[in-house]
């Protein structure tokens, strides 16, 4: 998809309410569970940063978003360094330059598992040795047809078949959670801060309601 398929998408998607929830939902989730990935001294990279809402709640001394979008900018705060560029080539960020890397809800977007290799090797490229690709995604082995209703999902993706991904691009899996938060912010499931924190906490909660999966891989 172009840049302007994606902005028209969105907008279409997400109405400003549904936005400002969203971005609630992921404050907890970088507060209370993916800041234990980043230390506050070290380069954190977004990658396909969407409207931003990891890459602005997390807390790193360098932060940088990239997306084919330019709308995304406005989003961002003015500390975000932002990078329009596609996720495959971004030759202005250093070799291993870059901590850890983060990608929310974007491999399923991709044409192809070619593209996704040229993802994970182009992240590769970017991280220290020792740095660590977060990602999290909708895991097709349980959210089944629902995967499909979102008209950009393009690649069907499973905690194991995303891991084996990661594996075969020269990366170490240190953590796979098949089930984590629920397929989409779009659900009934409870949205409040507090409630969402709870859930954090409750991890029996995550194999009952989860549709996405984290996997934390680290680069050698």
């Amino acid at each position: 998809m172009t840049s302007d398929d994606l902005e028209k998408l969105y907008d279409t998607r997400f109405s400003e309410k549904e936005r400002v929830r969203k971005d609630r939902v992921w404050k907890v989730l970088c507060e209370s569970y993916f800041q234990q990935f980043v230390k506050e001294d070290g380069a954190v990279l977004d990658v396909a940063c969407g409207l931003g809402e990891f890459v602005r709640h997390i807390r790193a001394a360098r932060r940088v978003a990239v997306d084919i979008n330019p709308a995304v900018a406005r989003e961002l705060p003015p500390d975000v360094e932002f990078i329009c560029a596609s996720a495959e080539s971004i030759p202005s960020i250093a070799d291993r330059s870059i901590d850890v890397c983060f990608a929310s809800n974007f491999f399923e977007h991709l044409p192809s598992k070619a593209a996704m290799d040229g993802v994970l090797q182009e992240a590769r490229r970017m991280l220290r040795p020792g740095g660590r690709f977060v990602c999290m995604q909708p895991n097709i082995r349980y959210a089944g047809g629902r995967y499909w209703d979102f008209y950009d999902h393009v690649l069907p993706l499973s905690h194991k078949s995303a891991a084996e991904g990661f594996a075969k691009n020269g990366y170490i899996i240190e953590r796979l959670i098949p089930r984590f938060v629920p397929f989409t912010t779009k659900s009934a499931f409870p949205q409040n801060p507090a409630l969402v924190r709870a859930y954090l906490w409750l991890p029996f909660l995550w194999r009952i309601f989860g549709g996405q999966f984290v996997l934390v891989a680290r680069r050698d």
